[in-house]
Formats: C-alpha cells, sequence, structure tokens
C-alpha cells in the first residue's frame, strides 16, 4: 500500500509505496529512515493524527486502520539518549556529591569542619545513601528492562537537575558540623534504619519480579503477582510496591537523620512517584479487564 507520512512540525510529506499491509509501526518507522537519514528510528513517533499519541512499535499498520493512501503523522522527539545511560548519569551524581560532603567537609564549610566530629549517624546516614545509590546504579546494568530504548536528551538535564540538587542540599545538613543528633536518640535511628533496610530490599524485590515479566529483549507486558517472597505480598495491594517501598525508605531516611531537606526530598519524591503509579495503574486496568479490582496505584487502600 502508498501512505503519505507528514511531520508535524514542518508539514513536510514523504511518500511511500509498496508496504505491506502487515507491516508494523516499526518496519514503518525503519523506511522512513532508509529514505530520509535524519528521521532515526529511536527519535521518532508515528501517530495516527498530529496530537496524538504515538502507536505503539509493535501494532500493524492495518490493526490501527491504515490503509492505502492513508496519511499518517511523524513526530520527530528530538536528539535521544539510552535509558541506561540516562539512570547511570542520574544517579552517579548524588553519590558522588554526599560523599564530596561527607569525606571533605572542609571543603564545603571550612577549614575548621574537619576538627568537628561526626555523630555516629552521619556515618549511618552515609552508608545508607551510599548503599540506596549504589544499589541503583546496579540496577541499572543487570535489572532493568526497558520499554522504550532512548528518551529526549533535554530530560536528562532536567531529571540530573532534580536528583543532584537536592543530594547537595541534603548533604549540606546532615553534614553540617552544626548537625544535632535526632531527638530520641539511638532509638529513634535504630527504628528508621531498620525501616530503611526492609524497604530497600522489598523495593529491589518488587524490581526482580517486574523484570522476571518481561522477558530480553521484548515489550510483553503481563499482570504482576506476588510470588514466594514475602515481601512481595505487596503487590496484593498496590500496582506499584516499588514506589512504595522506595518512599518508605526514604520516609525511614528522613526520620533516621531528622533533617527538613530529607522531608522535602521525601515530599517531591512521593508526588511524582505518585503521579507515575497512576499512569501505571490505569494502564494495568485498561490492559487487563482482569486486573485485580481490590488494587490502589500506590498507597495500599487509599491512593
Amino acid at each position: 500500500m502508498d501512505l503519505t507520512v507528514e511531520e508535524t512540525r514542518s508539514k513536510r510529506s514523504i511518500q511511500l509505496s509498496n508496504i505491506p499491509p502487515d507491516a508494523t509501526v516499526c518496519q514503518l518507522k525503519d523506511l522512513i529512515h532508509k529514505k530520509h537519514r535524519k528521521y532515526h528510528p529511536s527519535r521518532t513517533e508515528i501517530r495516527l493524527s498530529a496530537r496524538d499519541k504515538g502507536l505503539k512499535e509493535e501494532e500493524t499498520l492495518e490493526s490501527r486502520g491504515i490503509t492505502s493512501g492513508s496519511t499518517v503523522y511523524l513526530k520527530d522527539l528530538g536528539p535521544q539518549i539510552g535509558w541506561t545511560t540516562v539512570f547511570l548519569i542520574e544517579y552517579t551524581g548524588p553519590l558522588v556529591l554526599y560523599l564530596i560532603f561527607y569525606m571533605r567537609p572542609s571543603l564545603i564549610y571550612g577549614g575548621g569542619a574537619s576538627a568537628v566530629p561526626y555523630h555516629a549517624v552521619v556515618h549511618l546516614a552515609a552508608a545508607c545513601w551510599s548503599f540506596h545509590y549504589a544499589k541503583r546504579l546496579l540496577e541499572t546494568v543487570f535489572v532493568h528492562r526497558f520499554s522504550h530504548g532512548t528518551m529526549p536528551l533535554f530530560n536528562l538535564f532536567k531529571n540530573s537537575g532534580y536528583y543532584w540538587s537536592f543530594a547537595s542540599y541534603i548533604a549540606y545538613y546532615v553534614n553540617h558540623p552544626l548537625y544535632t543528633a535526632p531527638s530520641f536518640g539511638w532509638s529513634q535511628i535504630y527504628v528508621f534504619f531498620a525501616l530503611f533496610a526492609v524497604s530497600e530490599v522489598g523495593n529491589l524485590s518488587a524490581h526482580l519480579l517486574l523484570k522476571n515479566l518481561r522477558p530480553p529483549g521484548t515489550t510483553t507486558r503481563r499482570i504482576p503477582r506476588p510470588d514466594y517472597n514475602p515481601l512481595n505480598g505487596l503487590f496484593n495491594y498496590v500496582s506499584c510496591p516499588n514506589y512504595t517501598y522506595e518512599i518508605m525508605a526514604w520516609i525511614a531516611f528522613t526520620g533516621m537523620t531528622q533533617t527538613l531537606a530529607a522531608a522535602f526530598f521525601t515530599l517531591a519524591g512521593f508526588a511524582q512517584m505518585a503521579t507515575w503509579a497512576l499512569g501505571k495503574h490505569r494502564n494495568y486496568r485498561r490492559e487487563f479487564p482482569e486486573y485485580p479490582k481490590g488494587r490502589k496505584a500506590i498507597v495500599p487502600w487509599l491512593l
């Protein structure tokens, strides 16, 4: 069949001929790239109209009602960067920046800062922070499977700015020479440290379960269900327990260090993750009619 492809921004038209009706969106993007090298498949979306969402790459043209003589729309997403690279950059920054504040306080607070001894909770906080971001880096390399290979390059600066600035903000106060220990002493520290440890293990458990739902090299989606790991029992109550555990970990870090900076980071993170979780929850319910009705998105029984 013959198609007209219109670029949404420039309104430029591209004519394509002899396209098999059962061709996929991915194959159509490859054909466009062969004709115009500028439009690399990783930076384009195919749409039914200029304002629609992009079609899934595995969908066939005929399944979306595209026939010979139709016009489809090409959205140029701009320069792209791989998700693995994005996460490695995003998470390396907070790890390195925090450790600079912790290990070289004289660079931040002045020469006399190194002579002020840290409270033990400051060392524990540095260990927790380092563990969290080291885990994220290892998960990026060995665990996560991304449904989309790339994201717009501009978003890297936005996302990194968020993580890096909050890391510096929190590190400044936790490692400050005038930092004061939590109000309830070691009882408070131990309770919240235990919550942090359980939350980190729970987050990893959820990520491993989600990884096993998607075979390598595919975009297969299935309903996540609890397995033998008791920490994954949270899947009975929420669609995104990885986010639930993540928020629990930062609540624990906030309670353990008793700093407003960590509390602000936790609130900002919850707002963002709740938005992501609600979107994923809606997609699950739309895609799977048999999806468990009692589940919430991120907070059991509430949200």
